[in-house]
């Protein structure tokens, strides 16, 4: 036996080019089910941790999955916004303490969330530099978006501008970094977090004014003449606020109606939650969802793709036996005159079956074995496919 598996070992190391891709065949059929299984467990770890973070979320009636992706994810969806009068009528029930979120922009590609301080308490955010927001146009940045961009305390970073061509848009606005988050592990980490009041800002619901006396773009001299010049104050809106210009902020409008992309309700009790939920969903323009019941329904939706997934691995691994016969008898074939020889010099049939079946079983085991090794390089390692969400 020792003989045929020293013969099967040259073989394979002989057609080296062969052996790897079948061996890598292997692999493959192996690693897709362990694979599915490893990054499957990952993701409802991820959604599942963030959800239970998150008692109850409101929002306007309309997709709940849409409200957990902005809420929970800060992803740029087109959902129905709530109002500032909305939170008011929340928090004023004492039921629960409610936390006003917007996410409808973005600053170089970060979610651009609007939070009060309550939410880094609510998520346990600490910070590793710096301060929070403590007014408009101040930011704090993940620690994840902080590395990728090369971010620190006291640099500035623009929003981004929604509509680029659009004139009655508000311009992209300059803020200061007065803090880094420290890691956390969750989505917070690659977002950026402002007051609530900048995001009316970004709204063009409210902004400060220039002094032209001491400051006029020559884009916005509208008449020089007679020693003169003509300009609009009304038509310099700031896009970065100082010092020197936060006193001028002011709201166009009522601050009952500025927007909100969610709000997040955390319960004094199980009793208040019910209450609470009962209540918003009775014939209200909110809807008041519980995360986790929500993301729960998602994950269903990744186990049937898991299950399918299977269903393609068994297809895989079955072509990858009929490719391993099919190159072991071609195999027998071009191998006929060893074959021959082998029992001229007495070599019984068992030995030479062994010497094929060994080949295979090496081949095999190779091919497992570096699935194995992958699904434990995936499961120590996970990549964030949430972010694909």
């Amino acid at each position: 036996m020792s003989g045929a598996l020293e013969l099967a070992v040259a073989h394979a190391r002989h057609h080296l080019l062969r052996s790897v891709l079948i061996a890598l065949c292997v692999c493959v059929a192996t690693l897709v089910p362990l694979a599915a299984r490893v990054l499957a467990k990952d993701v409802q770890s991820r959604l599942l941790t963030r959800a239970k973070s998150t008692p109850l979320l409101a929002g306007a009636k309309g997709s709940r999955f849409d409200l957990v992706m902005v809420g929970l994810y800060f992803r740029r969806v087109e959902l129905p916004t709530l109002t500032m009068k909305d939170w008011h009528n929340l928090a004023d029930t004492g039921l629960a303490d409610a936390i006003p979120l917007n996410a409808r922009f973005t600053a170089r590609g970060l979610p651009l969330v609007a939070v009060p301080p309550d939410y880094f308490d609510l998520r346990k955010l600490k910070l590793a530099q710096g301060h929070l927001a403590a007014r408009i146009g101040e930011v704090v940045i993940g620690s994840s978006a902080s590395s990728k961009l090369g971010i620190s305390v006291g640099d500035t970073i623009f929003s981004d501008q929604r509509e680029l061509y659009d004139i009655t848009k508000p311009p992209a606005l300059k803020m200061r970094v007065v803090g880094i988050a420290a890691q956390s592990g969750t989505p917070d980490d690659g977002a950026a977090f402002v007051d609530i009041k900048t995001a009316w800002a970004l709204e063009g619901l409210a902004h400060g004014h220039a002094d032209p006396v001491k400051a006029v773009p020559n884009s916005l001299i509208l008449d020089k003449s007679n020693g003169k010049v003509a300009v609009s104050e009304e038509l310099v809106d700031y896009n970065e606020f100082t010092d020197q210009t936060i006193s001028t902020f002011h709201i166009h409008g009522d601050p009952d109606s500025m927007p909100l992309s969610a709000i997040i309700l955390v319960p004094h009790s199980d009793k208040d939650l019910t209450v609470l939920k009962a209540r918003s969903n009775a014939g209200s323009k909110l809807q008041v969802i519980v995360p986790e019941e929500a993301v729960s329904e998602m994950l269903a939706y990744v186990a049937k793709l898991r299950q399918l997934l299977d269903a393609l691995s068994l297809v895989l691994g079955g072509m990858t036996l009929v490719m391993i016969a099919l190159v072991t008898a071609l195999s027998v074939r071009v191998r006929s005159r060893e074959i021959e020889t082998l029992s001229r010099i007495g070599a019984a049939r068992s030995t030479i079956f062994a010497l094929f079946a060994w080949e295979i079983v090496i081949l095999i085991a190779l091919g497992a074995i570096g699935a194995v090794l992958a699904s434990a390089l995936l499961s120590a390692v996970p990549p964030d496919l949430v972010k694909l969400l």
